[in-house]
């Protein structure tokens, strides 16, 4: 399978929707709003680089309407985190929420980079445009977030290097499948592990 043919497991999708929703979710607890604001927070972290790159760059029908599972998932995050929410307002040091929320991203970033890579693929895009929808599609949503609740985005943080880790992991990816003909699966699991050890290292040292 070669990366053209390369289709996204269902299990990626979800799995980042989820996380991000997670994500959001504990940013929305953090900033004390209520369960409204908590939700529309998750929902924005976890669609909101798909609903830049369906309305903006692929004029397609955003996924968040016509895939079934993604309210559900949203909504489950949210009530989970809302759960869970008063012992993770004890965590010790000022920015230790900020680096948790930044280690859950770090899960769904990859993954729907891989996906934001895939829907442009099937458009016949060019390589550079494949990369640059696929960064957009992993950031933005986490950058919709943080603008919202008015925090600066990790996309912009000194010493974090998350676009950088994206583009440089999406490069990865398309050199695995287009050069050494990586099985896709394969190679999107090395992207999002590589991914995930990157941003740890960032989040750890800063």
């Amino acid at each position: 399978m070669t990366g053209l043919e390369f289709r996204v497991p269902t299990l990626f999708d979800y799995v980042a929707t989820f996380a991000w929703a997670w994500s959001g979710a504990l940013v929305g607890i953090h900033k004390r709003f209520d369960i409204v604001g908590v939700f529309v927070i998750a929902m924005l972290s976890s669609t909101g680089g798909g609903l830049i790159r369906d309305g903006f760059l692929l004029h397609r029908t955003p996924s968040l309407l016509t895939d079934h599972a993604y309210l559900p998932l949203i909504l489950a995050a949210t009530i989970l985190m809302s759960l869970f929410a008063r012992g993770l307002s004890h965590l010790p040091g000022a920015d230790s929420w900020k680096k948790l929320v930044d280690l859950i991203d770090a899960i769904g970033t990859p993954a729907f980079a891989l996906i934001g890579m895939q829907l442009a693929q099937d458009q016949g895009i060019p390589v550079p445009g494949v990369l640059l929808v696929g960064i957009i599609n992993g950031t933005g949503g986490g950058l919709l977030r943080d603008v919202v609740v008015g925090d600066v985005p990790a996309l912009l943080r000194p010493g974090q290097f998350s676009s950088l880790s994206l583009l440089a992991v999406c490069v990865l990816f398309q050199v695995l499948t287009r050069e050494f003909r990586v099985f896709a699966t394969q190679a999107a699991l090395i992207t999002v592990a590589a991914y995930f050890v990157i941003r740890v290292l960032t989040v750890r040292f800063n």
